[in-house]
């Protein structure tokens, strides 16, 4: 039998990594007897760890909620996981979640045994967090948002389009997704009776949130996939068609989903559907995806990729030196 502390220790460890025990299946897993699996769990609660009792043949014990946060037991594994998602969060598009990593990575690594430590310190010194570009989003606004999804209620919320256009929304939240530097709200909107994607940068809570509702089929089980096409596809004022000459999982992996649709031709080819706002910006992009191509459609986007490759030859080649000098 273990020890009384190491025991509860297990115990504790158990009751965190699975929503349900039978009483049953715990005693014989700590090797104790049903009573003193009582006992224990009395310990656990009187040092504040939320323990529910769960209905049953025999019953059993949940890890509830509580008003406060007591110690988590982490292995070896999950140590170096939370750790490494810590330091990395500074580059994150949560308005100050850099400081608060830092504070919890710092709290975390007080406690790290030394072999654990020397793994985390060696990736913390390889790896370099590139800071987030664009607007952040405040860590409540995602909170609120979760708690909505969760608690299956409406929200209501101003939302700004791109065009700037202001308006007041009212929609079921279903998935909060985290799309590169961005955060999306995959939603059902009630007065356009159809699915709809929200930047969460650009939503502006009002409370309280609107009545329940009875959740109704996603328009795809994969909302990663649902939402990269959603964004890559929407109304844009330049859509171009290109023909890649490389097979279509090459292309997809330096394409990002959220900017461009591949479709697979043959072995050796496919097409790939972008847009932008900006005729500029869609040269710049597929010159440097590194593929033969050709211009479908639009015929303008060929006037761009002109003017580009004159720009570059210029930078190339200056006026004040040859070509022999390069």
């Amino acid at each position: 039998m273990l020890e009384t502390s190491a025991r509860l220790l297990r115990l504790l460890g158990l009751l965190q990594g699975r929503a349900d025990w039978p009483g049953a299946e715990l005693a014989e897993r700590l090797g104790v007897s049903p009573r003193t699996l009582r006992r224990d769990v009395g310990k656990l609660r009187a040092l504040g760890y939320p323990l529910d009792a769960v209905g049953g043949v025999g019953g059993g014990y949940r890890m509830g909620s509580g008003g406060g946060l007591p110690p988590l037991l982490l292995d070896d594994e999950e140590a170096v996981a939370v750790a490494v998602a810590l330091g990395t969060a500074a580059g994150g598009a949560v308005t100050g979640i850099a400081e608060t990593s830092v504070r919890a990575l710092a709290k975390l690594d007080q406690v790290l045994p030394s072999r654990l430590r020397h793994h985390v310190g060696a990736l913390g010194a390889a790896m370099v967090a590139m800071p987030a570009a664009g607007p952040t989003v405040e860590p409540a606004t995602l909170t609120a948002i979760a708690a909505a999804v969760r608690d299956r209620e409406r929200l209501r919320f101003g939302y700004v389009a791109r065009e700037g256009e202001r308006s007041a929304r009212d929609a079921e939240p279903y998935r909060l997704v985290s799309g590169g530097r961005r955060w999306y709200l995959l939603g059902w909107d009630t007065s356009r009776d159809d699915w709809r994607t929200y930047r969460v940068d650009r939503m502006s809570l009002r409370v309280p949130n609107g009545p329940r509702f009875v959740p109704r089929p996603l328009p795809d089980e994969d909302v990663a996939r649902y939402l990269a096409l959603a964004t890559a596809t929407r109304p844009h004022r330049h859509q171009a068609v290109l023909t890649m000459h490389a097979p279509a999982a090459e292309v997809a992996g330096e394409v990002p989903a959220t900017l461009g649709v591949v479709e697979p031709v043959d072995e050796r080819t496919c097409v790939l559907r972008i847009g932008s706002d900006s005729l500029d910006h869609l040269a710049v992009w597929v010159a440097a995806f590194g593929f033969e191509f050709e211009v479908r459609e639009p015929p303008e986007l060929l006037e761009h990729l002109r003017a580009l490759t004159g720009r570059l030859r210029r930078a190339a080649w200056p006026p004040h030196r040859s070509r022999e000098d390069g």
